[in-house]
């Protein structure tokens, strides 16, 4: 994506925790804002340019945040129980909207973030839903990669590219590692909420996905009450807008207006 000019740090209050977070005025105030979700290893930070490249290819408001035990925000208590992004979805987001007067947003969400977004998009109104690399059950592909992930971070340099981004990097890393690879994890799904989404729905993945597969995109297609569309791309891994950025924002951008 192009170069843009980073914008101001700041932090929001949620359930008495201090989270950082971007917010990016608009062109168009009274159009529903964007608001990113990002993935479980993801922060403020990794979004790199893309929520000011969004900001400024479709004019809306974006605002973006790292989660509890992610970026600058408070570190999360450990370990993360097994409905960790349902308390993110129905009781942590709510509050972050309120506390920045956002209502009805688009969220864009990645993996974790995606599946979060689903989870709030089924009890709260929101304008749109773009979901990339999202999760809805886990595939024995998502564990086999996760303990990968797991190798590397104790054996190479994962733990330093990640300390850049993370101010307790082993605080992020292993409540995102830890729960995905506990048994107790193998039975999560939320299928049953997909057909309380309403909204209009967006889906890219990546072909060459190492941590889920079509059947993920399959599923909430299937099941969605809102009209849904996917966006498949290749060559592309686990992250569509690093992966295939012009095409990645291309089809966001697209989504966005169709939506007013």
């Amino acid at each position: 994506m192009n170069d843009v000019t980073a914008p101001a740090q700041d932090y929001v209050v949620a359930g008495g925790t201090r989270l950082e977070c971007v917010d990016i005025p608009g062109r168009a105030p009274d159009l529903p804002a964007i608001v990113m979700l990002h993935e479980g290893l993801g922060s403020v930070s990794l979004w790199r340019d893309v929520p000011a490249t969004l900001a400024a290819a479709t004019g809306r408001r974006v605002f973006v945040y790292s989660r509890r035990g992610y970026g600058k925000s408070d570190p999360a208590p450990l370990p993360r129980p097994v409905d960790y992004m349902h308390d993110e979805a129905f009781l942590v987001l709510p509050e972050v909207l309120q506390a920045r007067r956002i209502e009805r947003p688009i969220l864009v969400g990645h993996s974790d973030g995606a599946s979060i977004a689903i989870l709030h998009a089924a009890r709260h109104p929101v304008s749109g839903l773009v979901l990339m690399a999202p999760h809805v059950f886990v595939e024995d592909l998502s564990i086999a990669s996760i303990a990968e992930a797991k190798t590397a971070y104790e054996t190479t340099d994962l733990r330093a590219r990640l300390a850049r981004h993370h101010d307790d990097v082993d605080n992020a890393f292993w409540g995102w590692n830890d729960i995905w690879l506990n048994p107790a994890f193998r039975s999560w799904n939320i299928e049953a909420y997909l057909p309380q989404v309403t909204a209009p729905v967006l889906i890219i993945q990546g072909v060459e996905d190492q941590y889920g597969t079509i059947a993920q995109v399959d599923a909430i297609e299937r099941q969605v009450r809102g009209p849904a569309r996917r966006l498949m791309l290749s060559p592309c891994r686990h992250s569509p807008h690093r992966d295939q950025p012009e095409q990645t924002l291309a089809a966001i951008t697209k989504f966005v207006a169709e939506l007013t």
